[in-house]
């Protein structure tokens, strides 16, 4: 997709607004931190439209975040694309019926739920977070949307982290990014 000065600009401010904390949560990570961005009303709404504007006219029902800053920037995204809000959580958070994903970490597994009853059959879904990095979350998130008979259009990504392997894990999947690093 080629750059246009408008979305140049947007990923030179939110940039900006993103601070490096190294060694967190452990020794040897480089952490991107989002909440400078997320403190300036005119930067948040910004970046959030920028999540959604790729996505505007692919006829999205549903925005599906996964916890937790994903809730932060899908609840947004879902309203600029007048779609519902559907969270990804962990394990045990949900109040109702669930599916439940497995999926591999670097030392161990993980897992992630949805509700059973998130969808009608004619939903059309775009995921959301905030970093995609490894992939592991993003394509479990994927499987649980797919598992319930529901197409996922997309990923829009605040971040994405183009030294790990995330988008090569969601497997040529439509992938938008507002920062790449």
């Amino acid at each position: 997709m080629p750059v246009t000065a408008a979305k140049a600009d947007l990923e030179t401010r939110v940039r900006q607004l993103i601070r490096d904390i190294p060694d967190y949560p452990k020794p040897g990570i480089l952490f991107k931190d989002i909440t400078p961005l997320l403190a300036s009303p005119e930067m948040f709404a910004a970046a959030t439209e920028g999540m959604a504007a790729p996505f505007a006219n692919a006829g999205i029902t549903h925005v599906v975040a996964i916890e937790s800053r994903g809730f932060i920037l899908g609840a947004p995204v879902a309203l600029r694309l007048r779609a519902g809000f559907i969270p990804v959580r962990k394990p045990g958070k949900l109040p109702h019926k669930t599916r439940r994903e497995e999926y591999q970490l670097e030392y161990g597994t993980d897992a992630l739920e949805i509700h059973a009853d998130a969808f009608t059959h004619s939903a059309r879904v775009l995921i959301v977070d905030d970093v995609l990095a490894t992939g592991g979350t993003a394509a479990a998130t994927r499987r649980l949307v797919e598992a319930l008979g529901v197409p996922v259009v997309g990923f829009s990504f605040l971040i994405t982290l183009s030294f790990l392997p995330g988008v090569k894990k969601l497997g040529g999947a439509n992938v938008a990014r507002i920062i790449e690093y």
